[in-house]
């Protein structure tokens, strides 16, 4: 009898095992195409909102948003490697701060900004008049730096108490055995309380509201605006809350095998929905608004055409200096006057053809 359970014991560990790393495949995979999504499209929304777009309340919201996805998503490539081997840590004591402080601090950072956002969101579509008069650019930048300030702060103990450990003969960028039990409890229910929980209230409630107001003035645009409501606030919560499960349940273990394996397995796939948030981010609040996709579709009509007038310019211009020259040789010099200014006029044409082109651009 004890051997059955022995042996039953054994081969549920050896298929965890083999689960865990066929798995790691997978969140190795999906860290890259998270980094590179992610990277790719807040470095877009960084340059259509700081340089295409005028600078307004939601171009602020969105510029510091896609800031803080985009640093969190910078950062992300330490965890790449880090991942890929085996979780051994082989940059130093000061990265290992500096990585957690900085994705500490955009997940902060982007948590509230979201906040942010739905709250202006609702002020905008219930109190009209005030956020008329009162929602200025000003008052945005100063909200989004006291954001910032708020999330460093809030970051300050993850990156203090990290540390690098010798587990397996291997360097770990973990939280050390000096940190008790009781530390790593406030921490995380901070996070949780502060990074969640309230946010996502907040978010709700903001989102229902601008529900309502959409029902009621409104009705021919209900549908999409409900579509991207429920996208809104599932994207927050499927993306978060298995993170802040993962961090509660690691807390109760003890010598609990199902709870190690739960951990083993959901932990880096709550890390790849969390990180995945910030890919989500550009999608859902800055690629469905129609002022950023025209600025968008206007920036990449600029560079095209820029591209193509000048290789037509620059044919017409050899092409006409080419004729020019042979003309001089053929003709005399008593007509040779008369050509260049022909030339010259041709010349100046499509200079000021390049230059209305420039002035355009």
């Amino acid at each position: 009898m004890g051997t059955d359970n022995t042996t039953s014991s054994v081969s549920q560990t050896s298929g965890v095992d083999v689960a865990v790393r066929y798995m790691k495949t997978v969140y190795l995979v999906m860290y890259c195409l998270i980094f590179i999504v992610g990277t790719l499209g807040n470095g877009l929304v960084i340059y259509v909102t700081g340089f295409r777009m005028k600078r307004t309340v939601n171009s602020v919201w969105f510029l510091n948003l896609a800031l803080a996805d985009f640093l969190f998503t910078v950062f992300l490539v330490f965890v790449i490697v880090s991942h890929s081997r085996g979780n051994q840590w082989d940059f130093g004591l000061l990265m290992c701060k500096l990585n957690t402080f900085v994705s500490a601090v955009n997940m902060f950072a982007s948590v509230f900004l979201l906040t942010a956002i739905s709250l202006d969101r609702c002020l905008s579509i219930w109190v009209v008049v005030w956020a008329h008069n009162r929602r200025t650019v000003f008052k945005a930048q100063l909200a989004c730096v006291v954001i910032w300030v708020a999330a460093g702060i809030c970051s300050a103990p993850y990156a203090s108490f990290r540390s690098i450990s010798q587990r397996n003969g291997s360097p770990r960028c973990v939280y050390p055995a000096a940190v008790t039990h009781e530390q790593k409890w406030i921490i995380y229910t901070f996070r949780c309380v502060v990074g969640f929980v309230i946010p996502f209230l907040v978010i709700l409630i903001s989102y229902v509201a601008i529900a309502v107001r959409a029902n009621r003035l409104q009705r021919t645009r209900r549908p999409k605006s409900r579509r991207i409501i429920y996208a809104v606030i599932l994207a927050f919560f499927i993306c978060w809350l298995p993170f802040h499960v993962i961090s509660f349940i690691e807390l109760k273990i003890s010598s609990n095998t199902e709870l190690v394996n739960i951990v083993r397995i959901g932990g880096p796939l709550a890390g790849c929905l969390a990180f995945l948030n910030s890919c989500l981010n550009p999608i859902l609040y800055v690629f469905m608004c129609d002022e950023f996709l025209k600025k968008l579709k206007q920036s990449i009509c600029l560079v095209l055409e820029s591209a193509l007038t000048e290789d037509h310019l620059s044919f017409m211009s050899s092409r006409s200096l080419s004729s020019h020259f042979s003309r001089i040789s053929r003709k005399s010099d008593s007509t040779a006057p008369t050509e260049r200014k022909g030339t010259d006029a041709s010349l100046t044409f499509t200079e000021c053809k390049q230059e209305d082109t420039l002035s355009t651009e």
